[in-house]
């Protein structure tokens, strides 16, 4: 998938910036024995109240009922909670306790992190008169593969780029051809002007013979 989902990826890890916020879905296809991140965006509605924020993440295996608590992020300290999880989990969101952005890396991967992910952003708003919790969740479906599959959109690219390359290619082949035609046009001409001139001067030249006088 190369890497037409780093855009995706990208927009997954930039911090908010006053105004800017997006909130873009998750990958949700990883690589076994590669890193992955999950991606998990809140916006705040109403930039110009302040907050705080933490953000849980919890999992869920294939064909379980319950979710786990695998990670705790109140900043700046992370906590990972599960043991199948040690290590493994590294903080790539908002570096603020007003986190709008609670993306977390999975460090190599494994079958076993096949699942469904939740966060949780829990965001306190401090309001003049009264302080307001509110709670937002999300859930991504997570898959595990061998190898990477190749998305549609990457096949189209690249065959539009092999596209280009004969595009190009044939275009230049019909410059070229062009520019010599060109050359050659214009080399003929000179050469019949060449001609034309020494036929004129030799015209002249008998001319000039056929008027003198021979004695």
């Amino acid at each position: 998938m190369h890497r037409l989902s780093f855009l995706v990826v990208l927009s997954l890890l930039v911090c908010e910036c006053h105004g800017g916020c997006a909130e873009v879905e998750s990958l949700t296809e990883a690589v076994a024995g590669q890193s992955f991140p999950l991606g998990c965006i809140s916006c705040k509605t109403r930039e110009e109240v302040s907050a705080r924020t933490t953000v849980d993440w919890f999992f869920k295996p294939l064909e379980e009922e319950d979710f786990r608590h695998i990670f705790h992020y109140d900043h700046p300290t992370a906590e990972i909670l599960h043991d199948g999880f040690t290590d493994r989990l590294e903080w790539h969101g908002t570096l603020d306790r007003d986190i709008q952005t609670g993306t977390i890396y999975i460090h190599n991967v494994t079958f076993n992190d096949t699942g469904t992910y939740r966060c949780s952003f829990q965001r306190t708003l401090f309001l003049p008169q009264l302080d307001e919790l509110v709670v937002v969740e999300k859930e991504v479906e997570l898959t595990v593969v061998a190898v990477a599959n190749r998305e549609l959109t990457s096949v189209i690219a690249e065959i539009m780029m092999y596209v280009l390359i004969v595009v190009l290619q044939l275009w230049l082949i019909v410059v070229m051809i062009y520019c010599y035609k060109k050359i050659w046009d214009e080399h003929e001409a000179r050469e019949a002007r060449k001609a034309l001139k020494a036929q004129k001067a030799l015209l002249e030249t008998k001319d000039t013979c056929d008027g003198v006088q021979l004695e």
